[in-house]
């Protein structure tokens, strides 16, 4: 990667990492699950209506929505409405790696290569020390949450791998389409139609700057580079940037929500992060091994 495309992947990395902090502080009394459908109705409006549909089915745009964005971002959105920090939340988000590898391997049965077995291993390791020596303020379920998020965003990489689902600012549009409904429903299921209606009525201008954010820098612009730098450059040079994403959350959370992580949340993101490092590592051509590709849409 030259001297641009390294300072546009920083950039990327930097509005993912921050959108996590921009989304706890514009939650404020809005109903989690609401909140990320107003996000996906920008995502979708108006660019659906000028981005070509990418040419795959129905079904399948459907299934990669709903585990891409749907799951992922709805776990992630109540864990973080549950008590769980920005910094900490980027940081388990990323064991989507680790899923993504054990499921392929399952799934479609690709073997994973010894790199990605022992980054497997690290990454386990590091969220069992994150979960051990987590701050008091931040309660198990929330964790668990997030984690279910992590294997959302996971299982949507296999349906994504196993249908060659093409890349690009088509897919994270048209895929989009099938998520505002579901979670509206889900919001008036559990929260209720009065704190729906409350929700709405509350939503005041952090809540749509939050999502302005999330929806125009975060997903558009920021997948819109990403995808970009994925086309002139190898994917095993782009994304491990991705892994800037963390820290730009948590050193965010820390300076401007006095959120500072726990030695024992510190110790296993490390962990977590060189896992994830180790496992990203390009693997040598062998007879019979497969080398699962790196994720199209990285955490965003």
């Amino acid at each position: 990667m030259n001297r641009r495309d390294s300072l546009l992947a920083a950039l990327v990395a930097s509005l993912w990492g921050f959108n996590f902090v921009v989304i706890d502080w514009g939650m404020g009394e809005v109903p989690p699950l609401l909140f990320l459908a107003c996000r996906f109705v920008l995502v979708v409006f108006p660019a659906v209506l000028l981005v070509p549909r990418p040419d795959v089915s129905w079904r399948v745009l459907a299934a990669v929505g709903l585990f891409m964005s749907a799951g992922q971002f709805g776990f992630l959105y109540v864990s973080m409405a549950a008590g769980l920090p920005p910094g900490l939340a980027a940081l388990v988000l990323q064991a989507q790696v680790v899923f993504t590898i054990v499921i392929a391997a399952g799934v479609l049965r690709e073997r994973p290569t010894r790199a990605q077995g022992a980054g497997v291993l690290l990454g386990v390791v590091g969220l069992v020390v994150v979960a051990l020596g987590r701050g008091g303020e931040v309660p198990l379920v929330a964790l668990l949450l997030c984690l279910a998020g992590a294997l959302s965003w996971g299982i949507g990489n296999v349906v994504s791998r196993a249908a060659r689902v093409p890349g690009g600012f088509g897919l994270t549009v048209w895929s989009a389409v099938v998520v505002p409904v579901p979670l509206l429903a889900l919001s008036l299921v559990l929260d209720g139609p009065a704190a729906v209606t409350e929700g709405l009525g509350s939503f005041g201008w952090q809540a749509l700057v939050s999502t302005l954010y999330t929806a125009g820098l975060a997903s558009l612009v920021g997948y819109g580079i990403f995808n970009s730098l994925l086309a002139r450059n190898p994917s095993a040079a782009v994304v491990p940037w991705v892994l800037l994403a963390p820290v730009v959350a948590m050193v965010s959370a820390w300076l401007l929500l006095a959120q500072v992580p726990s030695a024992g949340e510190a110790l296993g993101g490390l962990l977590l992060v060189v896992g994830v490092l180790v496992a990203l590592r390009p693997a040598r051509a062998r007879a019979g091994v497969v080398p699962l590709p790196v994720p199209e849409r990285a955490a965003r």
